[in-house]
């Protein structure tokens, strides 16, 4: 297993979509999520499972998913 030292530092190392997905909803809901990215699956039924399904096909969208869950994180780790 490579070290630490041998990787460059990557924000969503450890990370699923799936796990980055539950959490934008926890806090701030489908409704949000679908006016930030306009999207059909976070705006018309939606659920995990039919993002993870998008996404993983789309990756401008997905992109756009991981850079706000960065952004976020790093707000709730300043203090907001």
């Amino acid at each position: 297993m490579p070290s630490p030292s041998e990787h460059p530092w990557d924000p969503l190392h450890g990370i699923t979509l799936e796990k980055i997905l539950i959490q934008l909803v926890e806090d701030h809901g489908w409704e949000e999520m679908g006016q930030r990215i306009r999207i059909r699956c976070f705006q018309l039924d939606p659920s995990i499972k039919s993002s993870l399904t998008f996404l993983r096909k789309t990756p401008w969208a997905r992109e756009k998913v991981e850079q706000w869950y960065i952004a976020d994180t790093r707000r709730k780790q300043r203090g907001r």
